[in-house]
């Protein structure tokens, strides 16, 4: 593998004690990065993600981001070791954390962790650097109002991508002059969000203990996280009740939820293609026909 003595040294550094690797074995891990779990004599294992030099912000954003939902002490995430570049690739290094099936309540506790992490109160909508949301960029300057951040930075910043490829929507500009329709009697708090919540980016160790991974955090509503866990599935009513027992939902989330998923569909348009056009489309018909 290029670059693994490079991979090894910094490891090495990281942990205090010379890492040696005597195997690397490829690992399903979403199709933006290469993945394998890395092993040595003492049978010592990370989970290692590799990528085009050009990435490496995005891995230290990364790292960043499971340090500090780490410091939450709500939901599990994996620890990160190190990251950095070689001659070839950058790198992220983290604990290899074996998957199992939920315990007892696997899921409702998810569902409570996730809330945990969500009542912790930030002080600004955005974040401390600007990371990505698969291989797309995010911007995250910080600012005090969730609305504009939301049209400007998430969505407005996804149809301008969008736009640069040849897509154009009927509505958009209807649907971003009229965003704040949407929040008349709901103020949302700053909380770190994981940022990408699909069924993909969870999990359970192999004794039952829930966990996430792949983050792409900032400071903002918690109903975003929410509304994406709908989008592809894998969570069963026991996580919604156990979120709901610990921090419940806004009567209004049932149309946010639109609203905060038309970004991810926007975002696999901008990464995968025309497939997502309809729907995003469909959101955006469906969100204007609900506006004053």
């Amino acid at each position: 593998m290029e670059d693994l003595p490079i991979i090894a040294s910094s490891i090495s550094s990281a942990i205090g004690q010379e890492y040696q690797v005597v195997d690397f074995s490829p690992v399903s891990g979403g199709c933006i990065n290469q993945c394998f779990r890395l092993s040595s004599k003492d049978q010592k294992s990370f989970f290692l993600k590799k990528n085009n030099r050009e990435f490496l912000p995005f891995f230290k954003s990364e790292a960043k981001a499971l340090e500090e939902i780490k410091l939450t002490k709500s939901v599990r995430v994996p620890k990160p070791i190190c990251f950095g570049e070689g001659d070839h690739s950058s790198f992220l290094v983290m604990e290899y954390i074996e998957e199992g099936k939920p315990g007892k309540n696997g899921q409702e506790l998810l569902g409570k962790q996730l809330a945990e992490l969500h009542l912790q109160v930030k002080p600004f909508f955005g974040w401390e650097m600007d990371n990505c949301i698969g291989a797309t960029s995010q911007p995250n300057p910080s600012n005090d109002n969730w609305v504009s951040f939301y049209r400007d930075y998430r969505l407005l910043h996804q149809f301008d991508l969008a736009r640069g490829k040849g897509y154009s929507f009927k509505g958009e500009e209807r649907l971003l002059e009229n965003i704040g329709a949407f929040f008349n009697d709901y103020t949302p708090q700053p909380s770190l969000l994981h940022g990408d919540l699909w069924g993909g980016n969870s999990g359970f160790t192999d004794a039952g203990e829930p966990f996430i991974f792949d983050p792409a955090s900032y400071y903002g509503d918690r109903e975003t996280d929410l509304a994406f866990t709908y989008m592809f599935g894998g969570y069963d009513s026991s996580f919604y009740q156990g979120y709901e027992d610990i921090f419940p939902l806004d009567s209004g989330f049932p149309v946010r939820k639109t609203l905060y998923n038309l970004y991810h569909e926007l975002n696999h348009l901008n990464l995968f293609g025309r497939g997502y056009e309809s729907s995003s489309q469909s959101s955006i018909n469906q969100l204007i026909n609900q506006l004053p």
